[in-house]
């Protein structure tokens, strides 16, 4: 496993090649340098696969040409800055097999973490917006149960709601719905620290 350069700036290209030669580990590049993800809570990793689950079920639904995912991907926003979304929705072509780069995410969604608040809501939305397939960016909050959806807008406009459990978050494009409790779906009956 190569390490992680600590002064040296990466494209997305070599970033790319340098994350192939990885064992292990999930990484991002941020500002041309390899950012390590930090390890995640059993309630963490639970919350981004049942954020996946809920849109896979949405868009089986509405029977549309797209496909959940969790994490895993990058979303390339430009030559120096690849994030790995804890969860997105990719819609149009299929992704070939072996491809490391979602084509048309339309969909990004983070679930907070402590270790990642600032990130989440600082420096990533204000480059999600930047890719010009992204429309929606859906933010999970496990402290309290909701979720705080940003999306296009007219012009170079956003749109921010804050949506609590039982709540419904309509993404248009592309035609989908999910409720706000399927996201948190299992934490009331999953692995309790008592």
């Amino acid at each position: 496993m190569m390490p992680v350069p600590k002064r040296e700036t990466m494209s997305a290209d070599g970033f790319l090649e340098w994350v192939e030669a990885q064992d292990s580990g999930h990484y991002q590049l941020i500002g041309g340098k390899a950012v390590a993800r930090a390890p995640e809570s059993v309630e963490h990793s639970h919350v981004k696969f049942q954020v996946a689950k809920a849109f896979d079920g949405a868009i089986a639904a509405a029977n549309l040409p797209c496909r959940a995912f969790v994490d895993g991907l990058g979303v390339k926003i430009d030559d120096a800055t690849v994030f790995e979304p804890d969860a997105f929705v990719n819609c149009g072509e299929r992704i070939s097999w072996n491809s490391l780069i979602a084509p048309n995410p339309v969909i990004v969604v983070e679930v907070i973490s402590p270790t990642s608040t600032r990130r989440d809501l600082a420096v990533k939305i204000t480059n999600y917006f930047r890719h010009p397939a992204v429309q929606h960016y859906p933010v999970v909050v496990l402290e309290n149960r909701t979720a705080i959806q940003h999306s296009r807008g007219e012009g170079d406009t956003l749109k921010t709601r804050i949506a609590g459990i039982g709540d419904r978050l309509m993404f248009e494009p592309p035609g989908i719905a999910v409720i706000v409790s399927d996201l948190f779906a299992g934490l009331e009956t999953g692995f309790a620290d008592e």
